[in-house]
């Protein structure tokens, strides 16, 4: 079983260098980000959740420019997404924001997408909360299109343009892959229908993730690796993953300044050593 590290890379904490250069220095192999364009003054938590939310989310860095910095101190890191919030962006420049990504760290591109859940930061960019999913699904096959199409072209109800040419290509082929983040039935059966990899929470329990890989395997889809986004340090929960045949765990590492931050990479580099 491989391990990463999930985080929230904000204004406030390490930088993105100097978080990229720590976490392959200690043998991670995976560096996942969140996205958030902005967050609402007001908004609605969802149901059975507690406060409000953590001020990382007020303050994350894009995405994109994170890991770019990330990747030119970096030889073999996997640069990762988790999530990217796909209805809420333009499918276009993302496609070419992951290409780009992808040629200049020489394919090492991942990524995890979501629909998002809090309907007033999806409302704020133009998208109905309530098609966000059919949406997604629409971008996620044109995606595929412009990056592996010399003329792409994609005709649905929510994407829809005429053959356009769009470079760079991705280094990987057929494209980076795409994780799917999310364990409802909706999400699942995009997982089987659209997705290369499963990004499931840290919470979700080792028999469901044994449930999903068989249904899966039912499906005809062998071979799909699952990531968790965000773990503790649990050892039980660790190994419960060890047991349910996880790909990858990625440790969910707090925002703080470098002195901090590096201290506890050192911590999760033990403890990942002692699992492998």
């Amino acid at each position: 079983m491989k391990f990463g590290i999930a985080t929230f890379i904000t204004d406030e904490g390490i930088s993105p260098a100097s978080l990229g250069t720590a976490v392959e220095e200690r043998g991670f192999n995976s560096l996942i980000v969140s996205e958030h364009a902005h967050i609402p003054v007001e908004y609605q938590m969802p149901a059975g959740s507690k406060g409000g939310l953590p001020r990382d989310y007020h303050r994350i860095i894009d995405p994109f420019v994170a890991l770019s910095s990330a990747a030119s101190v970096t030889r073999d890191l996997v640069l990762a997404t988790g999530v990217l919030l796909l209805p809420l962006r333009d499918v276009i420049y993302t496609a070419k924001e992951v290409a780009s990504l992808d040629l200049i760290s020489n394919g090492r591109v991942a990524m995890g997408v979501g629909v998002g859940w809090m309907v007033e930061e999806i409302r704020n960019h133009g998208t109905d909360p309530t098609t966000r999913g059919a949406k997604m699904n629409e971008q996620l096959a044109a995606l595929k299109q412009i990056w592996t199409q010399e003329q792409a072209e994609f005709h649905g109800k929510f994407i829809d343009f005429d053959p356009i040419f769009s470079w760079p290509k991705p280094v990987q082929q057929p494209h980076p892959p795409i994780y799917i983040g999310g364990e409802s039935p909706r999400a699942l059966e995009r997982l089987r229908t659209l997705g290369d990899g499963w990004l499931p929470q840290a919470a979700t329990p080792p028999e469901e993730l044994r449930r999903v890989r068989r249904w899966l395997t039912d499906n005809g889809r062998t071979a799909v690796p699952f990531m968790i986004w965000g773990a503790g340090r649990d050892m039980s929960t660790l190994a419960g993953y060890v047991d349910a045949g996880i790909d990858e765990v990625t440790f969910l590492l707090p925002t703080q300044p470098e002195s901090e931050t590096l201290r506890d990479l050192d911590e999760l580099a033990v403890l990942a050593n002692s699992l492998s």
